[in-house]
């Protein structure tokens, strides 16, 4: 039987951080009682990433852990990618290599498809009442530009399109052929699910505790940019 949850991680130069948030995942699915696998994929990393996550693999010897190396640098999709492939439970769930999003939280997206309502559900930094970090302004203002081009092509009402927390079905996401390897990730997986035959998206308000890039955030204004083309290429150009 397969398991519920399939909780990919990507990975790259979270050294600092990669151990504890393999704590905090294997806390939540313990308190929660989801049955999950965890996939760690990391991206070509300089530091000692796949080191410390060999140790916590060590450290946990009946956890249901796999990390993949994945060679040469190529970007967050594209190890998104590797990890969609090597999933086996019944949904699929990104979760970042840093503390930006709550483990914790797992239940708040697991419950709209578990009630049999949904088949992909994105967590949105931009709704509900839960903590948000106070950072970046004209951050959020891309970043809700960006849903709101994306939901006049989709003609989907997302709050946050950008979002990092999305879980799928697996058997859709598996279905999906995505081809961007950095942070176009987002928009292109958006504009390709909406395309499915009968999807059911649910949106449900997360808690979100941002990072500045002194402490390692890594997405840039030229990611932004790239965001813009592929809204436009994914619903307009290569459907």
């Amino acid at each position: 039987m397969a398991k519920m949850l399939s909780v990919i991680i990507p990975a790259y130069n979270e050294a600092d951080f990669i151990e504890s948030v393999l704590q905090h995942v294997c806390n939540s699915l313990e308190k929660n009682k989801i049955d999950a696998e965890i996939i760690v994929v990391d991206d070509a990393s300089t530091d000692k990433t796949l080191e410390k996550v060999a140790h916590f693999q060590w450290e946990h010897p009946g956890l249901e852990l796999r990390w993949i190396a994945s060679k040469p640098n190529k970007g967050k999709g594209f190890v998104i990618r590797e990890g969609i492939a090597a999933a086996t439970a019944d949904y699929v769930l990104i979760q970042d290599a840093d503390f930006e999003y709550d483990p914790g939280e797992y239940p708040l997206l697991l419950e709209p498809v578990l009630k049999g309502m949904a088949d992909v559900v994105y967590g949105s930094r931009f709704s509900g009442g839960n903590p948000h970090r106070i950072l970046f302004f004209w951050h959020s203002i891309g970043n809700k530009f960006l849903t709101m081009l994306s939901n006049a092509f989709t003609n989907l009402n997302l709050t946050d399109m950008e979002t990092g927390y999305k879980l799928f079905k697996r058997e859709i996401i598996q279905q999906i052929r995505l081809k961007e390897n950095r942070f176009g990730f987002e928009p292109e997986v958006t504009a390709k699910i909406a395309r499915h035959p009968g999807i059911r998206i649910y949106e449900v308000g997360i808690s979100y505790y941002g990072r500045t890039y002194a402490e390692g955030k890594k997405i840039t204004w030229t990611d932004g940019m790239r965001a813009i083309w592929c809204v436009l290429k994914y619903n307009v150009f290569s459907r």
